[in-house]
């Protein structure tokens, strides 16, 4: 089966490739990469050949000629791609700095801006994949994920998945400072979980263990609070009040004032951080002379990369050391994969992803993508149900959701009034007349 990976030059693809090179289920017998630029999908290639030597089953990597060739024949398709670059990204976390409101690259009025810049691109790559590959499960890497890959969902329907490993890093660190095996984790029998949100903004509200609840014995121990990440970003007090284990990416909601002040005057914002870190290892990459130096080069860079993950919040949050379990830097790559092997296995597979609600949120259109826990078998992906949602977390779902859906009308229809609805409506963006600011400059640095 062939796998397609749309920006293939992107930094983070040879993790997709070692894991393939690792996968004792290998279904995969040829990975085809596609990037709009030629010099980053060749150093990629490069570092993918390096993981390859002396692999006694290497999988075969071939650089497409042009997103057509590349979809034509493919079984799943990895749509990772960046719209615009690192030189976009700076664009949308600065321009909304200027005017006192956060920007990032998925949250706020930056993730509005990535997404209007995004969509038109991702209803391209969806359109084409459904005349070329009608058959291929479109898997979205591609920030934001929620509403892009609901615009996907429009042409492709249920066949488009977004995944996310926040979620599943979240329960993996809650599950181990709660003293359980992490061999339960992989048995479906023995654990369960409640998971709902949208991407970037969603509470793990239940943890079993062979029918034993772990979450509030967790909530109450601050020392195990304090063992892994998202205790120590929220706090004990904060998180025993919530009565649940907010997604990494809710302390720019629950702590907006502390996260605003630690980056409205910083001297390099993550886009900017990732600007000269990416672009240098793709320069020295170019001279470096062979694989194993270029292999070499690319750790050293992706170490870095793992380590500075949200660093402002955890300045606000104290200023501590990422954990070395997370900086492994599997997430992206092992949610994929068991996802593809669940789908090709009809295996009935929990897995928390980004599918179409139907009657999961009923407060929410059947259409409109969620993130919550699904059982994934050849059909694709279905979510399970859950609980009710809290008022406090059903009304921000919803106002986001509201921001989502309006950045993808604008996008679709060019539709400013829709785009300003998008930006004026974000819970982060505090006055319309901000609103506007950052959109007409949006347009003008475009």
């Amino acid at each position: 089966m062939r796998l397609t990976i749309l920006g293939g030059g992107g930094f983070r693809v040879p993790l997709v490739y070692r894991a393939l090179l690792d996968d004792p289920g290998r279904a995969v017998s040829e990975v085809v990469l596609h990037d709009t630029d030629p010099r980053r999908v060749a150093v990629i290639a490069e570092v993918l050949a390096r993981l390859a030597q002396g692999h006694p089953a290497p999988v075969p990597v071939r650089v497409a000629d042009g997103l057509d060739d590349a979809l034509e024949g493919a079984g799943f398709v990895f749509s990772a791609i960046r719209v615009g670059g690192t030189a976009g990204r700076i664009r949308d976390e600065r321009i909304p700095l200027s005017e006192g409101v956060l920007g990032q690259e998925t949250v706020g009025a930056g993730g509005v801006l990535y997404g209007l810049r995004t969509i038109p691109v991702a209803l391209h790559i969806a359109e084409r994949a459904a005349a070329l590959a009608p058959e291929a499960w479109v898997i979205n890497f591609t920030n934001p994920a929620g509403m892009v890959t609901e615009a996907m969902s429009q042409v492709l329907g249920d066949r488009v998945i977004g995944i996310c490993d926040s979620p599943v890093g979240l329960v993996r660190r809650a599950a181990r400072a709660a003293g359980a095996d992490p061999a339960a984790l992989a048995d479906p029998d023995r654990t369960g979980y409640d998971y709902v949100g949208l991407n970037h903004l969603g509470w793990l509200r239940s943890l079993t263990l062979d029918g034993t609840e772990l979450l509030p014995g967790l909530l109450a121990d601050d020392a195990a609070l304090g063992s892994f990440e998202e205790g120590r970003l929220f706090g004990g007090d904060w998180l025993r009040t919530l009565g649940a284990l907010p997604n990494e990416y809710l302390h720019y909601y629950y702590f907006r004032r502390e996260t605003l002040d630690s980056v409205r005057d910083t001297r390099e914002t993550r886009g900017e951080f990732l600007d000269q870190q990416q672009g240098g290892f793709f320069e020295r990459a170019a001279a470096a002379g062979g694989p194993d130096a270029v292999y070499a080069l690319w750790e050293r860079t992706r170490l870095e990369r793992e380590e500075t993950y949200m660093a402002h919040s955890r300045e606000v949050s104290g200023g501590w050391q990422r954990d070395s379990h997370d900086l492994e830097g599997g997430g992206y790559d092992r949610v994929a994969l068991a996802l593809m092997h669940a789908i090709l296995g009809n295996s009935g597979t929990r897995l928390i992803l980004n599918v179409r609600n139907g009657t999961t949120v009923p407060q929410l259109a059947p259409d409109a993508i969620v993130e919550t826990v699904c059982e994934v078998g050849a059909h694709g992906a279905r979510p399970l149900p859950c609980a009710p949602l809290r008022e406090d977390q059903l009304g921000l779902m919803l106002q986001v959701k509201a921001v989502e859906r309006a950045t993808v009308e604008a996008a679709l229809f060019k539709d400013r009034g829709a785009a300003l609805r998008a930006l004026a409506l974000h819970p982060l963006v505090d006055s319309p007349a901000v609103a506007a600011r950052i959109l007409e400059r949006a347009a003008k640095e475009a």
